[in-house]
């Protein structure tokens, strides 16, 4: 994971910082982690809280797993002793209600009332036997009742529960003679039953516990997330150039890092943007300044030599007249030679002093200037269908915008005629006002073609570097839209005075 912040400036053949600020954030290789690499598809597309919720929800379910295999240990443990308790109790008290049933009651009653105190007993079954071994069941329709009445757990359940079945036999004897027998045997159900209704009342807690704090996590996750969502937007901004955005400080400490970190890189790319504007101006002004005064130069130096060399020219033709044959005709064709290239020169002359710097930029409203351009290049070049579209213009924004303004059409035009093979290019200028939002008044510019387009991830070239340098001098936006087959479209926004 690195950062890194690339602006450099060539001093001595005096290029400012590149406007092409190389960025590298940091990247989460998540795909070569193994862990990640593990997951599902689905899983890894899902967002960080979904991930962190069902992490938890695994782990939750994992440790239910575990605490029901603990329960159903603790329940089939505590059956086993119950039952064996039982079992131990039951054997005492038939044991006892033998002896006193044997004092109170004659011996043939006494099979027949023996079951009546002994079948409340928990967790058995008495079963009274006579000598034969047949069963006395005179209380069977009261101890179905009951244990109609009695929860039953699921079969699963109870399979997991149930003890080893086990049963003792205490015999019946009366003077020596064994009139019946007493069977306890092991009924589990009841006990079964009630660890199955705790289980369930343990489960339903968990349940509702378990919910509420999924609940609590999604919100607690997504308040402690949040402030990924906005370094997320923080580097779209900071991708559409927007380098004074700031977040906000979050009280997670790790997170806090991180929003530091990008405050610090937001404020050094606007630093950056800052010299690089600067760096800009003052270069592109100092190369206004030295074309005006070459242009100056041409204008004041050059343009009234050849004129004075055009007027002696003429001059001498009238002289030449006067000579005789044949030493004025062979005077006057080298004089018409003279002519002639004095006329190229100030052609010349004048293309040099238009491409420095147009004389009536200044003079002249900035419409005026451009409609003139489009109206020449449309004379050279008849086969295209030129337009342009400008209205509510100001007459002038100052020397910089309406030179930018002049070079970026002029640039634009050139393109289209030397690269687009369009049928028709036009040029809108237009001024947009402020707005709510706080977006400043600026000035925009489109020049759209049906040509052929080209891969915008091609190479620039040294006009649309120069456009692009023009316009980011000016603190606007320069944007390019083409394509294969589908034309070219540049977009600029230059803002006001005032506004930058």
């Amino acid at each position: 994971m690195h950062g890194r912040l690339s602006c450099r400036a060539d001093k001595k053949r005096g290029k400012p910082i590149s406007a092409e600020t190389d960025i590298t954030l940091p990247l989460a290789r998540s795909s070569r982690m193994p862990f990640v690499r593990g997951l599902p598809a689905w899983l890894r597309s899902r967002p960080i809280r979904t991930r962190l919720l069902l992490v938890f929800m695994v782990i939750d379910l994992l440790a239910g797993a575990l605490g029901g295999a603990v329960m159903i240990f603790q329940a089939r443990l505590s059956t086993r002793v119950e039952i064996a308790a039982s079992m131990e109790l039951a054997q005492l008290l038939v044991s006892e209600a033998v002896g006193l049933m044997q004092q109170e009651v004659p011996a043939e009653k006494f099979l027949a009332d023996l079951s009546s105190p002994l079948r409340l007993v928990r967790h058995v079954r008495i079963v009274v036997k006579d000598a034969a071994g047949a069963s006395l069941a005179l209380h069977a329709a009261a101890t179905a009742a009951d244990a109609a009445d009695e929860p039953r757990a699921p079969a699963w359940f109870a399979a997991l529960i149930m003890p080893a079945i086990a049963g003792r036999e205490v015999p019946v004897v009366v003077d020596g003679q064994r009139i019946g027998s007493v069977e306890i045997v092991a009924e589990p159900r009841d006990e079964i039953a009630e660890a199955w209704g705790n289980t369930v009342a343990l489960a339903q807690l968990a349940l509702v516990v378990n919910v509420a704090v999924i609940l609590v996590l999604y919100v607690l996750f997504g308040r402690a997330l949040d402030p990924l969502t906005g370094v997320a937007q923080g580097l779209a901004d900071l991708e559409q150039r927007k380098y004074r955005v700031r977040l906000p400080r979050p009280q997670v400490q790790e997170l806090a890092a991180i929003t530091d970190r990008f405050n610090a890189l937001a404020h050094a790319l606007d630093a950056a943007r800052t010299e690089n504007e600067m760096l800009n101006r003052r270069l592109i002004t100092a190369q206004d300044d030295e074309r005006r005064k070459t242009a100056l130069e041409l204008h004041d130096e050059v343009g009234p030599s050849l004129f004075g060399l055009k007027a002696n020219a003429s001059s001498i033709a009238s002289v030449a007249a006067g000579l005789p044959e044949p030493a004025a005709g062979k005077l006057k064709a080298r004089l018409t030679d003279m002519q002639g290239i004095i006329e190229h020169l100030q052609a010349v002359n004048r293309s040099m002093l238009n491409r420095l710097r147009p004389m009536a930029l200044g003079h002249v409203p900035l419409r005026d200037i451009l409609g003139e351009l489009v109206r020449d290049r449309a004379r050279q070049h008849p086969h295209i269908a030129f337009a342009l579209t400008a209205d509510k213009l100001m007459p002038s924004y100052g020397d910089s915008i309406d030179l930018t303004i002049y070079r970026c059409v002029q640039e634009s035009l050139t393109n289209v005629i030397r690269h687009a093979q369009a049928n028709e290019a036009s040029v809108a200028l237009s001024q947009a006002p402020g707005d709510a939002s706080g977006e400043a008044p600026r000035l925009l510019l489109t020049v759209r073609d049906d040509g052929c387009g080209f891969d915008s991830c091609a190479p620039a070239g040294f006009g649309r570097r120069g456009m692009q340098e023009r316009v980011h001098a000016l603190g606007g936006s320069y944007k390019l839209e083409t394509g294969a087959g589908r034309g070219t479209c540049v977009r600029i926004a230059i803002p006001l005075p005032g506004a930058i």
